[in-house]
Formats: C-alpha cells, sequence, structure tokens
C-alpha cells in the first residue's frame, strides 16, 4: 500500500470515527471549525495512546470509535441521503435497520486504517461563518506522512449545536459514493435487498 492511498485511508477513517461516534458538544453554539477540531484531536491522540489498537486489535478500535466521537452527527440525514428516495418508502424498522447495518459498514470498513494513526494532526481551513447560515462546509487537511489529504465535512446547524451529515476526501463525497451503490441495490432487489445485502458485507467485513 503506497503512502498516498495509506493517508487516504487514514482520513476516511478519522472521519468514519467522527460520523460514528462523537461526544455532546461542550455547548450548543460551539463553532463548526472548532468542533471538527476538537473531536478529529481527540481521535487521533486516543489512537496514537491506545496501545490495543495501534497493535490492529480491530474489537478495540471499534469499540474506541463508538465510545469517542453519535450527538454531534446528524445519522438519519446521512442514511436517508445515501438511500435516496426510497427511504420516504421504508417502513420505521426498516430505516433503522438501514441506519444500524450502515453505520457498521463504515465503520469496520475503515476502523483498520486507524492502527496505521502515528503522527497524523488536523489543519482546520480558516471559516468565516455568516450570521444566519444553517449550512456549511468545514475544509481540513490531514498532515502526515507523504502529502497533505483533502478531508472536508458538511455541517448542519440545530437547535442542539452543529452536526455532520456527510464528509469528503480527496473531492469525492461519502453520501454520494453510497447513494449509486445502494440505489443500483434497491433497483434490484428493493429495501429489504438492500438490508440484506449490508448484512451480508458485514458479516464478510467482520470475518476478516
Amino acid at each position: 500500500m503506497n503512502r498516498r492511498t495509506l493517508g487516504r485511508l487514514v482520513s476516511l477513517s478519522l472521519g468514519i470515527a467522527l460520523l460514528a461516534s462523537a461526544p455532546f458538544a461542550r455547548a450548543a453554539d460551539e463553532a463548526p471549525d472548532a468542533l471538527i477540531k476538537r473531536l478529529s484531536t481527540d481521535v487521533l491522540e486516543t489512537v496514537k495512546a491506545d496501545k490495543s489498537a495501534q497493535a490492529g486489535d480491530m474489537s478495540r478500535i471499534i469499540a474506541l470509535v463508538d465510545s469517542k466521537v453519535m450527538p454531534s452527527v446528524d445519522f438519519t440525514r446521512m442514511t436517508a441521503s445515501a438511500v435516496g428516495r426510497s427511504w420516504r418508502e421504508a417502513t420505521p424498522a426498516q430505516q433503522k435497520s438501514l441506519q444500524q447495518e450502515f453505520k457498521t459498514l463504515l465503520v469496520r470498513t475503515y476502523s483498520g486504517a486507524l492502527s496505521q494513526v502515528k503522527d497524523q494532526s488536523i489543519d482546520v481551513k480558516p471559516l468565516r461563518v455568516v450570521a444566519g447560515d444553517s449550512e456549511l462546509i468545514v475544509r481540513t487537511e490531514v498532515l502526515g506522512r507523504g502529502d497533505p489529504v483533502q478531508l472536508d465535512y458538511r455541517m448542519e446547524k440545530t437547535p442542539t449545536g452543529w452536526k455532520i451529515y456527510d464528509l469528503n476526501v480527496l473531492g469525492v463525497w461519502l453520501v454520494s459514493t453510497y447513494r449509486t451503490q445502494f440505489a443500483r441495490e434497491i433497483s434490484n432487489n428493493g429495501i429489504d435487498g438492500l438490508i440484506a445485502a449490508l448484512v451480508a458485507r458485514n458479516k464478510t467485513n467482520t470475518a476478516k
């Protein structure tokens, strides 16, 4: 694996960590760029200090991801956007299953790269928030070995603070990528078919 690929995986893993597990914001009015900086630094420093995670203990990495970083993420919006218009046709039970399996897919697919975190740090780009803005993009770079890796977050303002609902690694938005895959599966096998496919992929990832 070359350094560029490793850097991309580490960056995406960091993004997934934030999307899968964020602590309560310190305040509802915490600035979005400050929120991203705090969460990113917390995840990186925790992984660096955790010997089991550094040794590649996947159960430890997954537990760390789950415990460290969901209150700061609008995962319902993220899943609904990835599923597309079929989301409205899904039953509440199906929506719940989709959210759970999608989260598991993201965490298990990319958490392995977190064990490769060594000397990475986050550079949050200057952000100007205009009064009345309800959605924006926080742009960052992951610095470390090799070239800097672009990692941007789409965020929305809610009554309880800013929340993440999508991320971009090297110009590719995660939700759009999965929307294409999910649409194909739904077209062929329906919502239940998509859920079954996600369950199967998660079992495969677990076995690996």
